[in-house]
């Protein structure tokens, strides 16, 4: 049987699966996530959003917290964590930067060369971080979720880890994304690549998100994530209540607004200064 079929086969037995069958299926696991042979999302150009989910690879996931026994994961402090989620091994040859000061990366998540890691920053099992992208101080890369090539993570950014219900599809960011600072993206949202995030959006899978360029409301289709199209630059915006006692009060909700889409005459860093100043 295939890794696949092994980890189906334990996780549809639940409490009963064999627990050195679950632990090894998990070690093996691991051990691809963090090569970047298998993922928990991966590009699917005949899906709805362009990307498809492995149901399989969150299962997994899920059997090594299962059948997980607390362990010391001390490294200079006093860390006790799941003997089956130890960090990630990282040597010179690795070609990431992780500045020293309180980052952790568990092992069975991804980084491509050239990623830099500024302190203190996490991500999580199963995450995916792809060539040259940074993750910032006090980012987030939550379980499971997909980061593509020269995207900049800022300080603060908060990625939002998906790994239950095992068909949900994770957080994705695309290829040259900018996420700003004191963001949050979460509930599986996707954004598309070259998309500009303003410091300070929040985005999960009900938020319904202004496009001003084109005169439309973006709500997710039922079952499907939101989606942010390819080279939005969405900033913080709101709208007026209107109904009840908002109305009366003068009351305004945070809602993302689309205020413009980017084009190869605009400087990304330009433009967003632009709008948010």
């Amino acid at each position: 049987m295939t890794l696949k079929d092994v980890i189906e086969q334990l996780f549809a037995a639940g409490a009963n699966a064999d627990r050195t069958d679950a632990r090894e299926a998990w070690r093996q696991l691991r051990e691809r996530l963090g090569a970047g042979d298998v993922r928990s999302a991966e590009p699917d150009a005949g899906a709805p959003t362009g990307w498809r989910v492995n149901t399989w690879v969150k299962q997994g996931i899920l059997l090594g917290f299962r059948f997980g026994d607390l362990g010391d994961m001390s490294a200079g402090l006093p860390f006790f964590d799941k003997d089956t989620m130890p960090l990630k091994p990282l040597a010179t040859h690795s070609g990431v930067r992780v500045v020293p000061g309180g980052s952790s990366i568990r092992d069975g998540a991804f980084l491509a060369k050239g990623v830099i890691c500024m302190p203190p920053m996490y991500v999580n099992v199963g995450a995916y971080v792809g060539e040259g992208s940074m993750v910032d101080s006090h980012a987030l890369v939550g379980s499971c979720a997909q980061i593509g090539a020269r995207v900049h993570l800022s300080a603060a950014a908060q990625i939002g880890g998906v790994i239950e219900p095992v068909g949900a599809m994770p957080v994705i960011i695309e290829d040259d994304v900018l996420v700003g600072g004191n963001t949050g993206i979460y509930e599986g949202a996707v954004v598309k690549r070259r998309a500009v995030i303003a410091a300070g959006v929040i985005l999960t899978g009900s938020t319904p998100v202004y496009d001003l360029p084109n005169g439309r409301i973006l709500r997710p289709e039922p079952g499907q994530p939101l989606v942010i199209p390819e080279g939005a630059v969405v900033v913080p915006g709101a709208r007026l209540v209107t109904v009840g006692a908002g109305k009366d009060w003068g009351l305004s909700l945070a809602t993302p607004v689309i205020v413009k889409y980017r084009d190869d005459k605009t400087d990304t860093r330009t433009e967003l200064e632009q709008w948010i100043r």
